[in-house]
């Protein structure tokens, strides 16, 4: 059994219980750190790794929300309580569009859940907490920074997530605490910004509020009941307004059609793309996974047409076991 790693967050950069008018440390309680193992053959193991660790929360009696990347494709998962004590999960299932990730505990938490609030009224300059298993030492007094767009390497775009500094260390799964005692978005990234001519981390966090209408569905059926978006299998990001393939899923429609890392993707069915946003949105409106996308890409000097079969990402994926 693997234990979490001693570690705690600088002491000026730990949440004080005076400076906040909810219970601190009750909300704290309900975060819990997840350990969780990816058989080797697995389709993720080969970018995330066979071994994962972070952070998730409770949010309903022996529910715990997380950042999907943690659990997708788990044999085994494993639920840290602040005290020590480890309880086995279940990965239930996880929401491709948001990222979200759902975990069932199969012993008894003992914890209570931390309600839910709104991320939509938050707002820049917000005072709030993320949160990490093992209370205020694991934890960071942070402020919204920004609530903007992003789009991720992997066919992931959010319309308005939250950016927050300063940033957690272990932000995986972290529970974005806001200044009422409420959840209102998990940890998923830390990236970098300049800021005044310096460098400085911060943290994109998914909005609680892309929970509640899919919440039912992967509680029931492992994901969201509906059809999936088309997937493409490869990696791309912006460089002056170009979009540019800087790697290829193994498997995966791009590499079935052998297109390589360097490619420039000029359009989508015709239509000029000039950035990963508009990559995606163009993408995704052709209709749901198995659509043939037809792009115009460019490679060394010379320009082609070619169309890929998209799937659906899911299909790659090993299910979760119930143990």
């Amino acid at each position: 059994m693997a234990t979490l790693t001693e570690w705690r967050v600088p002491p000026a950069n730990q949440p004080r219980a005076s400076d906040y008018a909810f219970d601190l440390d009750k909300a704290l309680s309900s975060v819990v750190g997840l350990h969780s193992i990816i058989p080797s053959d697995a389709h993720s193991a080969e970018t995330l790794g066979t071994e994962r660790a972070g952070n998730g929360v409770v949010i309903d009696s022996g529910l715990v929300l997380t950042i999907g990347y943690l659990i997708t494709e788990a044999e085994a998962v494993w639920l840290h309580r602040g005290d020590g004590r480890v309880v086995e999960g279940h990965a239930l299932g996880f929401d491709f569009e948001s990222g979200f990730g759902l975990v069932q505990a199969l012993g008894d938490l003992d914890l209570e859940p931390l309600p839910l609030g709104s991320s939509a009224t938050t707002q820049v300059g917000d005072r709030v907490v993320v949160g990490g298993a093992g209370g205020r030492t694991r934890s960071v007094a942070s402020q919204i920074a920004a609530k903007q767009e992003f789009a991720g390497y992997w066919e992931y775009l959010l319309d308005e997530a939250i950016f927050t500094h300063p940033a957690h260390p272990n932000w995986g799964g972290t529970g974005l605490i806001s200044n009422r005692g409420e959840l209102i978005g998990i940890g998923s990234l830390q990236l970098e910004r300049e800021r005044e001519g310096k460098a400085e981390h911060v943290n994109m966090i998914v909005p609680i509020d892309l929970l509640k209408p899919v919440l039912d569905d992967i509680r029931k059926f492992g994901r969201v009941n509906k059809p999936s978006r088309p997937w493409l299998g490869m990696y791309t990001t912006e460089i002056d307004n170009r979009v540019v393939v800087v790697g290829i899923a193994s498997k995966g429609p791009a590499a079935r059609a052998e297109l390589k890392t360097g490619d420039v993707i000029l359009a989508v069915n015709g239509d000029k793309i000039t950035s990963q946003t508009g990559f995606y949105r163009k993408l995704w409106s052709l209709g749901a996974a198995g659509v043939d996308v037809p792009l115009t890409v460019y490679h060394e000097g010379v320009t082609f047409d070619v169309v890929l079969s998209s799937t659906d990402r899911a299909r790659l994926l090993k299910a979760p076991r119930l143990h």
